[in-house]
């Protein structure tokens, strides 16, 4: 993309994981996670840049091997305050606007990431999100935010998990900042795609064992694989996203 306003996609990734150590290192058809995520998020078309937010801790060298073996630059942070570690990747690589991924969401879909950014750019909020209604798969989130409202969200944000999920200062403050709801035509809602638990790991795998171009696929093609194996949306149902103030 070619625009004044430079657009950069931060990825937080880090070895840490209560229900799953070292998720993001797991082997998904012959690439780690985190590679899968990076693969997909450099689709995207409106995107300038892709950037790891990865931490300070030993245990994260792995992360930065991992991103040199795929020529993705990073930045390295605070491991707890992942505001903070955002704010100072954006200042390192002058990003104007950021686009917030986490890379626990190896079904993220770079045409899901366009239609938000493409939203933000039209509107021009301070942010937006397709989380804030969800109605797409969990594991699609894409946040988009001015560099001016990360830092305010960087300088205002008190609580702990508020530092540690970045954004919740700013969608939980709508009278301090513009923010733009961006929905799918579609309640999806239902649909749990993101990586927390072995069980969520068995079911991306299974996803990936089963689409015909590993590197291509998009969001539709894992619903249109339920439609072939309805058993597979079974596999990890009962699992129960963590709240907010877990961390």
């Amino acid at each position: 993309m070619s625009n004044a306003a430079k657009v950069v996609a931060i990825i937080q990734a880090r070895m840490g994981s209560t229900r799953l150590p070292g998720k993001v290192l797991k082997d998904l058809e012959g690439e780690t996670v985190l590679v899968r995520v990076v693969e997909r998020v450099r689709r995207a078309q409106l995107i300038d840049e892709v950037l790891i937010a990865t931490t300070k801790e030993r245990a994260d060298d792995a992360i930065v091997d991992e991103c040199e073996r795929c020529s993705a630059a990073v930045f390295r942070g605070d491991e707890n305050d992942v505001l903070d570690r955002y704010y100072c990747a954006a200042q390192m690589c002058n990003a104007k606007i950021v686009v917030r991924i986490t890379s626990d969401c190896p079904l993220i879909d770079p045409e899901i990431i366009d239609e938000t950014v493409a939203a933000f750019l039209a509107a021009r909020p301070d942010y937006a999100s397709n989380a804030l209604v969800r109605n797409y798969p969990r594991g699609l989130d894409t946040e988009v935010l001015t560099v001016e409202a990360l830092e305010r969200a960087w300088r205002g944000a008190t609580e702990p998990y508020q530092r540690a999920h970045v954004t919740p200062y700013i969608y939980q403050n709508p009278d301090a900042f513009r923010i733009l709801p961006v929905s799918a035509e579609t309640d999806y809602s239902g649909h749990r795609w993101t990586l927390d638990t072995p069980e969520d790991l068995a079911f991306i795998r299974a996803i990936y064992a089963r689409v015909k171009d590993r590197r291509s696929f998009g969001w539709r093609d894992v619903l249109d694989t339920f439609d072939r194996a309805p058993e597979l949306v079974e596999m990890n149902r009962m699992v129960e996203q963590k709240k907010i103030h877990e961390g």
